[in-house]
């Protein structure tokens, strides 16, 4: 699959944009995984053009994660403009506008899925953006803002019109957020549309190897998108890899092995932020969301406990004790890569 000139090869396996999570530290984890592009966490237009520093530094890219894409978000057309061109300047390959993001304060007040109340806009804002940058352009949206405004097969041939190079399609409505099951059917049908050519890309309840083949299969779409079922999860990439190369999945690691991921995480959140706090709370969420604990009777006190700690040598010690306590009766529970037998929405 090509955006644009970049080859991302056959079935690529894409880290989705989430705020607070795809920082730099975990992209580079992803990619180091087997993840084909990673994606920024969001970058408000308005904040960027308005020199806000805290959204200047999500700029920031390294050779060792590329291909990768900034993502930027907003709901009027000079803003996003220029809020590209500054982007462009950070030399990301690939510029994503976010059209959407559910949560209240960026869609209740137009912005992400916003736009899928105003899909006029949205189109110019799209083609605006791609007549302002030299760089590869893409979409990311969903089917629509409910069930009654399904506009997703009509709007991705419009988005397509625009200049856009690649469009991801999350399949769920803005009003179901991110519960219910996510819809793939009308993924599919913009994939069949005859008058589609540029890459489509689904999203949305992929948490295993399985269900991550089952949507090639089925679907038919160029590459997939992975978000929730990242976290503390990393090698979530390789799992998919494997298994739709060879029809296997990976041979289980140690427990000790999935924990030093972690630990690795923590420590490299710490160096990239400069701030020993900051790297912790940053890992907090991967921590909350690893599969790697769960199942361990009687967690909660424990896991609340690694939710509030700030000293990454109290964090490692509590991890060591996890490991010397249930690392033995864990490897029963590795005999299926962690979250197989589950589904986790992206």
């Amino acid at each position: 699959m090509k955006i644009s000139h970049i080859d991302l090869g056959d079935k690529p396996l894409l880290l989705a944009p989430m705020e607070d999570v795809t920082d730099p530290a975990f992209r580079l984890m992803c990619k180091e995984f087997g993840a084909d592009m990673v994606y920024s966490e969001f970058v408000s237009s308005e904040a960027l053009v308005r020199n806000v520093n805290r959204t200047i530094q999500k700029l920031t890219i390294s050779e060792a994660e590329r291909p990768v894409a900034i993502q930027i978000y907003g709901r009027d057309i000079e803003p996003m403009v220029g809020a590209a061109k500054m982007v462009a300047e950070a030399k990301p390959d690939v510029i994503d506008l976010n059209f959407g993001c559910p949560v209240k304060k960026v869609a209740g007040k137009g912005g992400g899925a916003g736009m899928l109340q105003n899909p006029e806009k949205l189109l110019e804002i799209t083609r605006a953006v791609v007549d302002a940058v030299n760089i590869p352009v893409t979409v990311k949206t969903r089917l629509g803002w409910n069930d009654e405004q399904k506009i997703i097969t009509t709007l991705a041939e419009q988005i397509q019109d625009c200049g856009a190079a690649a469009l991801a399609i999350h399949g769920r409505t803005r009003a179901q957020m991110y519960t219910g099951q996510a819809d793939w059917s009308l993924i599919g049908e913009v994939k069949k549309n005859p008058r589609i050519h540029i890459p489509i890309i689904g999203n949305g309840d992929i948490g295993s190897a399985k269900q991550a083949k089952e949507a090639f299969d089925r679907y038919g779409v160029d590459a997939i998108m992975i978000g929730r079922a990242t976290f503390g999860r990393p090698w979530i990439f390789q799992e998919i890899k494997q298994y739709i190369q060879t029809g296997t999945l990976p041979e289980p690691k140690s427990f000790t092995w999935y924990l030093d991921v972690l630990r690795r995480q923590v420590t490299n959140a710490i160096a990239l932020l400069g701030d020993e706090r900051r790297g912790i709370v940053h890992t907090r969420r991967h921590l909350a969301a690893t599969p790697l604990f769960k199942g361990i009777p009687n967690f909660r006190q424990t896991r609340i406990a690694l939710l509030r700690l700030e000293k990454k040598e109290e964090l490692f010690e509590i991890l060591s004790q996890i490991e010397e306590q249930y690392g033995d009766q864990m490897m029963d529970r590795i005999g299926i890569p962690f979250g197989e037998e589950d589904s986790a929405s992206s």
